[in-house]
């Protein structure tokens, strides 16, 4: 992409009025279409620039602060990544060398790690009616903690993936998406199959498909929902999609036959995700201070998993999708199998055909995480970002 392009971009985030100046960014269904848009058009800035050598360090320091509760290879990483691109310092929270074994409280923790912290993001997605409201409870306190004077400036809170929602994941599934086809308005009518697939690993999130059924109905495209009986995903997310597809005259059903989700589609995402129930018993336990007793869940959704080893992404039910030639997407890491598993979610031939496509799609979360954080910080966003390119200080030396 050329300067002129770049600087098209920046005009056209410039004409958005977002309300994303000094909030938090949690869930994708409470964001307006312009804070979407928004993030999406920073993101591609952000992106192009870095590729033409150009310093995109807005910060002359602080702190971005994460906090994964539960293991990450990509989010974790990117998160980093995005923080070191815009000149802040990345801190990883570790609760286990925390005094929060003590007794401190979520209010005591927020504020103590804040103060010359910009952005604190947040990876909670393991017990439904758990993750989100945490999330809610750090943004609460660090609000408490400007207005009350103790922090010189409110860090805002990013959702790496609750319980609800994974917004930078399948915020950077739509910029994915958008390259592929052109632009936003190009995947009107698309369909995509959400679909559950086999995996032998343990009860995965529900996020990863509900924000994908509820991000892109938004946009007017076909979305199916595919997955066995007992397999099923929040109810409220059930509903968003549904009056989201209803207001952009796309389309929202559920099936329970991986091959007819299949059919026609221009977009695949066989995903694995834990049943909806084996999610709340897990919940149950650990209010109830049965927290070893999770294990006994795990193995239950492992033997349930097992029935369906069928629900397979494999070369055959890639043959029924548009011109057999449908775009396989994963949020990753993909359970390929013969290579890691013995049967897992995609057939090895699939994975390895479209590797680098994921691989770029994994790619934009960094500069997702990183829009959104840009966005939340400065009240002029693309004003910065056209100080920046006219000057094009240099990311490296050449």
């Amino acid at each position: 992409m050329d300067a002129a392009n770049i600087r098209s971009l920046i005009a056209q985030l410039g004409d958005l009025k977002t309300g994303l100046y000094q909030k938090d960014f949690l869930l994708t269904w409470n964001q307006s279409d312009h804070d979407l848009r928004a993030v999406l058009y920073a993101a591609e800035i952000l992106e192009e620039m870095y590729r033409a050598n150009i310093s995109t360090r807005v910060f002359q320091g602080g702190l971005a602060v994460s906090n994964f509760r539960d293991k990450s290879t990509r989010t974790r990483f990117s998160f980093a990544s995005a923080a070191s691109l815009l000149g802040l310092t990345a801190q990883d929270f570790d609760e286990s060398k925390s005094q929060i074994a003590h007794g401190e409280t979520v209010r005591e923790t927020a504020n103590m790690i804040s103060f010359l912290t910009e952005v604190i993001g947040i990876r909670d997605d393991l017990f439904v009616g758990y993750g989100h409201e945490y999330m809610k409870e750090v943004a609460e306190s660090v609000e408490t903690g400007f207005c009350d004077g103790i922090l010189p400036q409110r860090p805002c809170v990013i959702n790496l993936q609750c319980d609800r929602d994974h917004p930078t994941q399948s915020l950077a599934d739509l910029l994915h998406l958008q390259k592929t086809y052109g632009s936003l308005d190009a995947l009107r009518g698309k369909k995509i199959a959400m679909t559950w697939a086999y995996s032998p690993s343990y009860g995965k999130p529900l996020s990863v498909p509900q924000g994908i059924i509820t991000l892109m109905t938004r946009y007017g495209m076909e979305v199916v929902l595919a997955h066995p009986k007992g397999y099923d995903l929040q109810p409220e997310t059930l509903q968003i999609a549904g009056r989201h597809a209803a207001a952009s005259g796309g389309s929202f059903r559920q099936v329970d036959r991986m091959a007819e989700a299949f059919e026609g589609a221009d977009i695949v995402y066989p995903k694995s995700w834990a049943p909806f129930v084996h999610m709340e018993k897990r919940t149950t336990l650990l209010k109830a201070g049965q927290g070893g007793k999770v294990e006994e869940i795990e193995k239950e959704g492992l033997a349930l998993n097992a029935g369906f080893k069928d629900w397979e992404c494999s070369e055959k039910l890639m043959a029924l999708t548009k011109g057999g030639k449908g775009l396989y997407m994963h949020c990753l890491p993909a359970d390929i199998t013969d290579v890691s598993c013995p049967a897992g979610e995609v057939a090895a031939s699939v994975f390895d055909r479209y590797r680098d496509a994921t691989y770029h799609e994994a790619e934009h979360k960094l500069y997702v995480i990183a829009a959104m954080i840009l966005l939340t910080r400065f009240e002029s966003p693309a004003r910065i970002l056209g100080d920046l390119e006219a000057k094009a200080p240099p990311r490296r030396a050449v």
